[in-house]
């Protein structure tokens, strides 16, 4: 073999090389373009903001599982709802105005400085509370007109029936943060009937006839409302409550609750429950609630609830939740610390922790008793041939379906 003839083999051989390594590449490329134009429904070139959809992807690329068909929005959070600021804290509400679907049940999130003040008022609405944050005093009277006071912190729960007029004052050192749950979904905290409000429409004359005094005694009376306003931290408990109680005495109604003293209801290997409706809390009368603890990993198992809406208040962690509709409709959705979620009545659904820390919710419901059923436990106790035939399972699969009510996945 000459020197040409081992050159042209070499060139060749190089050349085949260079050509099979770059058919290779090139055949990557097309592969990876086919795979992109397969796939090209699943981008969004357009004006995003990442985000609030890094919050919700479920929403923005939801599973297949979801229906095409539109469910209606069961999510609002907080962060959207208008704060009316005072001097001494302020309030913001999750109504059937912000969310549509929320026809039983509206919220209202509230901060108040230490001496804060939530003025002397009371509601067309039942009134159940929960501290998220610090501590307060709360002030009422009862129907027999008997004087109630109590503080009350974290995790701590109050209740005053409509038309029981009541106050709530922050304490030492930083007052306090709260969610109020109404039992109405038109209820607006801008339309409560208040102290100060009520005497500014009141002619002075009236007003000192009533109280027996001269008009001039009375010429400070604010002219328009309060709402919330700053003063003094309250001082001891003790001294307040004998102020308060007068000729008439204490009220034995108690119209505050200590969640936390009551041993978990349900406490599995995924989280706990603590479930607190009228046979727990007797004032709750039109109000029952679940605060559910679910850990990284854990679930909410599928369940519906068949006497009440459901109203959701996100306090800490991550979850996403499905809910199934009528209509062959379904929908998921994802959910942060401060946001309101809301379920209709008798509608299939789980939450899931999607986070890695502890995931806690309330479960909120306008109903004196808190009532839920559990899919696994109503498969468990049909007749295992009905059920297997429905799913298309074997008895082993349907043996491994736990018989009881978990309410919180692990077991």
């Amino acid at each position: 073999m000459n020197a040409d003839s081992t050159k042209d083999q070499v060139s060749r051989r190089g050349f085949l090389g260079v050509s099979s390594a770059a058919l290779v590449t090139a055949v990557g490329v097309l592969s990876a373009a086919g795979a992109a134009a397969q796939d090209r429904s699943k981008t969004d070139p357009g004006p995003a903001n990442p985000p609030l959809d890094a919050q919700n992807p479920d929403s923005a690329w939801p599973p297949a599982t979801d229906s095409k068909s539109l469910v209606q929005n069961f999510k609002y959070p907080f962060s959207f709802a208008n704060k009316r600021t005072y001097k001494g804290g302020w309030s913001r509400e999750v109504t059937v105005r912000e969310l549509p679907v929320s026809k039983d049940m509206a919220g209202v999130n509230m901060r108040l400085t230490a001496g804060g003040v939530r003025e002397l008022h009371w509601h067309t609405a039942d009134e159940w509370a929960i501290v998220l944050y610090g501590s307060a005093r709360i002030t009422a009277i009862d129907r027999d007109g008997k004087s109630f006071v109590a503080d009350v912190k974290k995790n701590d729960l109050w209740y005053f029936p409509s038309g029981i007029p009541h106050s709530i004052q922050g304490l030492d050192p930083d007052g306090t943060e709260f969610m109020l749950v109404f039992d109405d979904g038109d209820f607006s905290e801008s339309e409560t009937v208040l102290l100060s409000d009520s005497m500014a429409h009141l002619p002075p004359e009236v007003l000192a006839k009533n109280f027996g005094v001269a008009e001039q005694a009375l010429k400070n009376v604010p002219k328009q409302e309060l709402f919330i306003f700053q003063t003094a931290v309250p001082g001891s408990l003790e001294a307040d409550q004998q102020a308060a109680a007068g000729t008439l005495g204490k009220s034995p109604s108690d119209f505050a609750f200590r969640t936390m003293e009551m041993p978990p209801t349900k406490r599995t290997k995924g989280g706990e429950v603590r479930i607190v409706d009228s046979s727990t809390f007797k004032a709750s009368t039109n109000v029952a609630m679940a605060m559910v603890t679910v850990h990284p990993g854990g679930m909410r198992e599928l369940h519906w609830h068949p006497n009440a809406d459901e109203w959701q208040h996100y306090i800490a962690g991550k979850a996403r939740m499905t809910v199934v509709s009528t209509g062959n409709r379904a929908r998921t959705m994802d959910f942060q610390a401060g946001d309101v979620g809301y379920v209709e009545k008798t509608l299939l659904h789980y939450i899931e922790n999607t986070g890695d820390t502890d995931l806690i919710f309330l479960e909120m419901f306008k109903s004196g008793f808190y009532q839920d059923l559990s899919l696994s436990e109503w498969l468990a106790h049909t007749p295992p041939e009905l059920v297997m035939a429905h799913l298309n399972i074997d008895k082993a699969t349907l043996d491994a379906i736990p018989r009881d009510e978990l309410v919180i996945l692990p077991r």
